[in-house]
């Protein structure tokens, strides 16, 4: 391929990144702090058995123009590590909700006991072509208790 069009697509493409991260201020600034109608709370009580972890609470949030989740992490103080627990889809039709989120994590990962979960509310919102930004509505760290069951 001769080196001026093969310039020409280089050039092309970083133009292309640059405005994507020149737009990306506007988007910081829409993941200023959330109104305080939108939410989310973790139960004191998270279940593990088998290596199955579930994690419940609560949420509310306003509309969206992309798909909202609860997302969920939970970590023990034995271990630095956090173990994703699931995604339930949310409804931002600003009521409160329940969630509930399950997964599996590795045998002897977690156990009975007191624990560290952060909480989610996330939408992934269009941005550009086949882009999708990560905005936070809500987040909330929390201790529980994991207990068998």
């Amino acid at each position: 391929m001769p080196v001026r069009p093969l310039a020409g697509a280089v050039a092309g493409a970083a133009l292309l990144l640059l405005g994507s991260v020149a737009a990306a201020p506007s988007v910081a600034a829409s993941t200023a702090p959330s109104a305080p109608s939108e939410s989310v709370t973790v139960d004191a009580q998270g279940r593990i058995s088998d290596g199955r972890v579930t994690l419940s609470g609560t949420y509310r949030c306003l509309g969206g123009t992309g798909r909202v989740f609860v997302s969920s992490t939970v970590h023990q103080s034995s271990s630095s590590v956090g173990y994703g627990i699931g995604g339930t889809h949310a409804v931002c039709d600003g009521k409160e909700h329940r969630w509930e989120n399950q997964g599996s994590v590795p045998a002897g990962a977690l156990e009975a006991g007191p624990a560290h979960v952060e909480a989610t509310l996330m939408e992934l919102r269009p941005s550009g072509i086949l882009l999708l930004l990560p905005v936070p509505h809500a987040v909330q760290h929390h201790d529980i208790t994991l207990v068998d069951g």
